[in-house]
């Protein structure tokens, strides 16, 4: 490979996916060319009524978008591919990532009819490519998916190595064991910068295996006697994999439900990431004409999503399957931060359907895809860095994997805990932290995205928490006199028949506000609403100690 002058310099941008989780991606600049790596979502939190996805700002990436190569996937979850269609539909660039990971993503820009239009490039782990500068290795290492690579950028600087979601799994369910030699290759070759997973920085010893969850699954199958239903992510082939495996070894059929979970079955077995035997598949509709210990139904929903199959057949809304007395239902999965309570609440609905639950991480029916302290320190021992940052985590994931980096010998003043925008610009005499770029998130909400802003929250936060309060006054247009009104409206404040009393006071300091700017010749209808709303809101807060929305109409006749 032909590499640049010595003076190259390499600039790192994480513009998602430090100090949070979720909607990753991170910028990786080697002269003039600038590599994309992954392009996530994040779910919205509980202060973001009405957002349904959080993608990161490439504003930065617009302002340069001459120089961007590509985007480079790592795996196919969502918080790694679900923003790709977004960026696509603004930057024209080809996307290269391994072959499920490009099939998952192909589902997706169907949905964003951006399918026949986009570039994909399939790449193979162990494969080296030359894209313009960049030289970009691609390492296979575990997950909770199948198909995972860490990508290495070769530069005059040294290697940098990118390596995010993984695991050391030493028995994975495919046999395909993480390169630990290509890591040990290149740690002695001269790594300049490791990026690394953080999600699991503040537990000790090592993940389970994947291997370890089959086994727990079929001695929890054998124990069962009427309909078992597991809810795992869809993108986990091996997990399912497994569940076939046991559903098999009790001669039982599989029922596949859950739109996610239908695509993905679909495009593992015509990939053949899946192998489920001819004729054990069946339909929904043929589920009430088996036994009931003849029948396993994997579905969606480990997370709690309220529209999931899961959550629709808990609560007795599902158009074809219900929970019964004598189910049991295997949660194969552990709730991401912040779904906890989402969780909960499905846990209680089908122990109140009869159902006999299985959730709990310590039974085995779950383990994680990322690293734990030891095999995170393996990974530090093996590339021998010289400089660390530590990345996908929130901040005190990131401080407990710059710990872990020290005690491996990489010195405390060449770990960088960065943030979202913050380049890391390395060459010849160093590293150092530079100017930050356009960053920060952006809002999909419905078909907008990134029409909602921080105002937009603020204003429905606050509707949520005190409502509104309308005053309708109709004006004469010439001489600016009261003709009728005020009347007022209330949503979501007080109930009206209960408060006839505030709202009268409320109307009259409306009409003495008005009385007001009508002596002082205020015509402008700006100050008078202006007037209204903060005479209101002050009184309305000595009341009730609350701040509605207050929305203030004038009507011209």
């Amino acid at each position: 490979m032909i590499y640049m002058s010595k003076n190259e310099k390499v600039r790192l941008i994480s513009l998602g996916g430090i100090g949070e989780i979720g909607k990753n991606m991170m910028v990786v600049e080697v002269g003039n060319d600038l590599a994309v790596i992954d392009a996530g979502v994040m779910f919205p939190e509980d202060d973001m009524p009405g957002v349904d996805l959080v993608i990161p700002d490439i504003t930065y990436l617009m302002e340069n978008a001459s120089r961007v190569k590509g985007i480079f996937l790592t795996h196919g979850h969502e918080d790694h591919i679900g923003g790709v269609p977004y960026v696509l539909r603004q930057l024209n660039v080809p996307v290269y990532g391994t072959k499920l990971t490009l099939e998952l993503l192909r589902l997706k820009l169907a949905e964003h009819g951006l399918e026949r239009q986009t570039k994909l490039i399939e790449v193979k782990a162990g494969q080296r490519i030359q894209v313009g500068s960049l030289d970009i290795e691609f390492i296979h290492v575990n997950h909770s998916i199948a198909d995972v690579v860490a990508l290495a950028f070769h530069t005059s600087q040294g290697v940098v190595i990118y390596c995010s979601d993984f695991k050391f799994d030493q028995t994975p369910y495919d046999g395909k064991v993480a390169d630990l030699g290509k890591f040990a290759e290149l740690g002695k070759k001269g790594v300049l910068c490791l990026m690394s997973d953080s999600t699991n920085a503040e537990q000790p010893g090592y993940t389970e295996s994947e291997k370890s969850v089959g086994e727990t699954l079929r001695a929890a199958f054998a124990r069962a006697n009427g309909r078992i239903f597991v809810a795992t992510f869809a993108s986990n082939v091996h997990r399912i994999q497994q569940i076939v495996d046991a559903a098999q070894g009790e001669d039982r059929y599989i029922c596949v439900t859950g739109r996610s979970m239908i695509k993905v079955v679909e495009v593992a077995c015509q990939l053949g990431y899946l192998n489920i035997p001819e004729g054990m598949l069946v339909e929904v509709d043929q589920v009430d004409k088996l036994p009931a210990d003849k029948i396993v139904i994997l579905t969606t929903g480990s997370q709690g999503e309220p529209m999931s199959a899961l959550s629709r057949m808990a609560m007795a809304e599902h158009s074809k399957l219900a929970i019964m007395p004598g189910d049991t239902v295997i949660i194969s999965a552990t709730p991401i931060p912040g779904n906890e309570k989402s969780v909960g609440r499905i846990i209680n609905q089908l122990f109140k359907e009869g159902a006999n639950v299985i959730y709990e991480p310590h039974l085995g029916i779950h383990t994680s895809g990322h690293a734990k302290q030891e095999e995170l320190k393996l990974l530090l021992n093996l590339c021998k860095p010289k400089y660390f940052i530590p990345i996908h985590g929130e901040h005190r994931m990131l401080l407990k994997h710059a710990e872990l980096a020290e005690a491996t010998g990489v010195p405390k003043d060449n770990i960088i805990i960065t943030e979202i925008g913050l380049p890391v610009e390395f060459d010849k005499k160093g590293a150092r932290i530079r100017e930050r770029v356009a960053s920060g998130q952006v809002f999909v909400d419905g078909l907008g995205v990134g029409d909602v802003g921080n105002i937009v929250l603020r204003d429905r936060r606050q509707l949520s928490t005190d409502g509104i309060l309308i005053v309708v006054v109709t004006m004469d247009r010439r001489n600016r006199k009261v003709l009728a009104g005020p009347d007022i409206v209330s949503r979501g404040f007080v109930y009206v028949r209960e408060s006839e009393e505030l709202l009268d006071e409320a109307r009259e300091k409306v009409r003495e506000v008005l009385t007001t700017c009508e002596k002082d010749q205020v015509t402008e209808w700006g100050p008078i609403k202006s007037a209204v709303r903060d005479t209101l809101s002050k009184y309305l807060w000595e009341k009730t100690k609350r701040r509605p929305m207050i929305l203030p109409i004038i009507m011209e006749v």
